[in-house]
């Protein structure tokens, strides 16, 4: 087998062979396919397209190119859940500790934050001596034993998937869409869960800016996880403006713990019974959605869900008592409102924008050697929709500098625009996915 027949195949339309791309995928893991034969592939892959087939075969090869986490020690059904990235996502914080409480076991792999997105181990290390460089054999134990536990990814799981995404970033072959999903649920699958729920943003401050393009990528991935044995659900929801009313690490933890407490955004209470439900339903804890949405509402009510959070941050060295204690989370020391220039309505908050606004303030990274200042933030007073009086304050920026204050202020001004007549509310939830 040669790699140069393998281009010129799917070059000219044909289809490759399960052999053939794992013959492509172990080579190039290993070395022996160089950058420049594996660049023309992804090219001939760009225009040509993948079918079903060569797309889960791609996705199950790169999984199995390193590590597979064996989760079979944890007892009962384990349940992941993804999101595509978006600007105030903060759902992991209260939704793992909503659906653990619940008895759903949630055994997670998380990421930091990079660029106008955040991550959510930058999030939870807002809680003092936090930290995720546990054990595969003590992760494994605490999701047994509290039901929850999330660390950082490691190296060796899909490697393929890391070496081939850094090749598509230079080679303008990114936005193809069997290929984003395969890189996705490569690592999903690599990760080891029974069930997937997959949140896919869309919007101006997601990857998938038109709600088509995300559907898309929705019913790929699931078509994906459905065929490699596990049970996949996508949500479809808005990121056209910031989730909740939060950006920030420390002010996003704080919006979680609102939310356990029963207090929390009602659109970010909602995404959370969403995801949550469809965890409860795959993991067979609930026979029908209402049922699952009564008993995520229960464990908020009778304060379970936040006594889980409390133990899990203390299982991972984390100060607990913050969780009854927010107000003890980092704060910045300059706060500094900006006000409606006018009467109306809020028409829009381009989405993106909030999120480099943050990262200006010094709570995101440019590169991945930068270090965040997690008190820092912003936090909105107003929604789409929403009625404004002029003078009335729009968003209050949270700093420790002065002179990023006033960029991150000056910026912010221009992405909330406010209209004469009332505008609509944009709905939440688009679409769910079960079936591809």
């Amino acid at each position: 087998m040669r790699m140069y027949d393998l281009i010129k195949k799917k070059r000219d339309g044909g289809v490759l062979t399960e052999d053939e791309i794992a013959y492509m995928i172990q080579g190039y893991t290993d070395g022996r396919i160089p950058d420049y034969q594996m660049s023309a592939m992804m090219m001939a892959m760009y225009y040509q397209g993948l079918n079903e087939a060569e797309t889960l075969t791609l996705t199950m090869e790169m999984a199995h190119s390193g590590d597979l986490l064996d989760l079979s020690a944890i007892q009962g059904v384990k349940v992941d859940k993804h999101s595509t990235g978006g600007v105030g996502d903060k759902t992991s914080l209260a939704l793992t500790p909503m659906v653990a409480a619940c008895g759903v076991k949630v055994a997670k792999m998380s990421g930091r934050g990079l660029g106008h997105t955040g991550g959510t181990i930058d999030k939870l290390e807002s809680f003092t001596g936090f930290h995720t460089d546990i054990t595969t054999e003590q992760f494994l134990s605490q999701v047994n034993r509290i039901g929850i536990a999330i660390m950082g990814q490691t190296a060796d799981l899909a490697p393929a998937d890391k070496k081939l995404y850094a090749l598509r970033d230079v080679t303008a072959t990114v936005d193809q869409m069997s290929l984003i999903a395969s890189s996705i649920m490569s690592k999903k699958l690599a990760a080891g869960a029974d069930a997937i729920v997959l949140d896919v943003k869309t919007g101006s401050g997601a990857f998938m800016k038109k709600e088509a393009d995300a559907a898309a990528l929705a019913r790929e991935m699931v078509r994906i996880g459905n065929g490699a044995g596990r049970k996949t659900t996508a949500v479809i929801t808005d990121m056209d403006q910031p989730l909740g009313y939060a950006v920030g690490n420390a002010l996003e933890v704080r919006e979680a713990i609102d939310t356990l407490s029963g207090s929390g955004p009602k659109d970010f209470l909602e995404l959370c019974l969403t995801l949550g439900s469809h965890m409860l339903l795959a993991a067979g804890k609930a026979d029908r959605t209402e049922q699952a949405r009564e008993k995520l509402l229960g464990v908020i009510a009778d304060g379970s869900a936040r006594e889980k959070l409390a133990e899990f941050v203390a299982a991972q060295g984390g100060d607990a008592d913050m969780v009854y204690h927010p107000e003890r989370l980092p704060e910045a020391a300059l706060k500094e409102s900006i006000p409606a220039e006018n009467d109306g309505y809020i028409e829009g908050i381009v989405c993106d924008e909030a999120g480099i606004c943050s990262l200006m303030l010094g709570g995101g990274r440019e590169t991945k050697e930068d270090v965040i200042d997690l008190s820092v933030g912003i936090v909105f007073h107003k929604k789409k929709g929403d009625a404004v009086r002029k003078g009335e304050a729009v968003a209050t920026l949270h700093a420790n500098d002065k002179a990023k204050l006033a960029a991150a202020k000056e910026r912010l001004s221009r992405a909330v625009t406010i209209s004469a007549e009332p505008v609509a509310k944009t709905p939440l939830i688009r679409q769910v996915i079960t079936q591809a």
